[in-house]
């Protein structure tokens, strides 16, 4: 990157986005900006049209924010909402248009997640909305297709189906090799700025968050430690289950091993690694949804 980009001392790629072939498109998309203390903002598309050979500046770190990081860059537009993963295990989801839009390029922003000491964020997800009510999101979830019960739905066949169709699964990933795939119904909306909610349970035994992101099935992930251990898998091989648990063993690490990368990859035909998997480690929920 260093010879496409002009890169200052100490500088990184944080985020590398596709956009639309046809620039008269940029104009209904914004670009959300998260960083690691929790601060969010929103741009106009339009402001990074014309960007000069030597760079633009998007935000500036200075101050108190001195020491404060990039973690994620994505596209939204009006009808999206936002969604913040945290090392500790926590997780927000607010709309996007509760962040005003920033004329200025000179601030970090407004808060978007607030953090207890030590905890960061380490994941910036756009979630789409699915026009369903809070009723219509648990009365889904007790009788959601890829649930192991035997509940009756409550909500009419075509109901049902028209939010499966409109369901996203979000997959969490931890240092020590555990992770779980959880549908974005359980993840409710509230205001920017709160503490979040449960992503995963139990992080003294699956490590800090490496990353949390939308994956479906058809899809891959690649998992790589800090020993140069990679494995890939089909999202399809993890079982959806409830988001305030603490998952399954993905990747089976050895002694002081960490998983520090997660990265989805579209589905190339190619027959994936086996992972190890164990259903045995999954720990059930037992917490009611009702109560965060």
């Amino acid at each position: 990157m260093i010879n496409l980009l002009p890169l200052a001392k100490d500088e990184t790629i944080s985020t590398v986005l596709p956009l639309p072939e046809d620039e008269n498109e940029w104009g209904k998309l914004h670009v959300m900006f998260a960083t690691a203390k929790g601060s969010v903002r929103r741009n106009s598309m339009d402001a990074f049209t014309n960007v000069p050979s030597n760079g633009k500046i998007a935000m500036k770190f200075e101050g108190e924010d001195a020491d404060d990081r990039l973690i994620g860059v994505a596209l939204l537009n009006e009808e999206d909402d936002v969604l913040l993963a945290s090392r500790n295990g926590r997780a927000i989801r607010f709309m996007g248009t509760d962040i005003r839009e920033f004329q200025s390029r000179n601030s970090t922003g407004v808060r978007g997640m607030t953090l207890k000491d030590g905890d960061e964020v380490m994941s910036l997800t756009i979630l789409r909305r699915s026009g369903a009510t809070p009723e219509e999101r648990e009365a889904y979830l007790r009788a959601a297709p890829w649930k192991d019960n035997d509940n009756e739905a409550t909500l009419s066949a075509e109901r049902m189906a028209e939010m499966a169709e409109r369901e996203q699964f979000i997959l969490t990933v931890c240092a020590n090799g555990y992770g779980k795939r959880s549908s974005s119904y359980e993840y409710r909306r509230t205001n920017r700025g709160g503490q979040g909610i449960t992503n995963i349970d139990n992080i003294a035994r699956n490590g800090p968050v490496v990353a949390s992101f939308p994956a479906r099935d058809g899809e891959q992930i690649m998992l790589v430690t800090d020993q140069a251990k990679m494995i890939r898998m089909e999202v399809s091989g993890m079982r959806v289950i409830g988001r305030n648990t603490a998952g399954v063993r993905l990747f089976d690490v050895a002694d002081a091993e960490h998983v520090v990368s997660a990265a989805l990859i579209g589905d190339t035909g190619d027959e994936a690694e086996e992972a190890d998997v164990d259903p045995a480690t999954e720990v059930t929920d037992t917490t009611s949804d009702a109560s965060e």
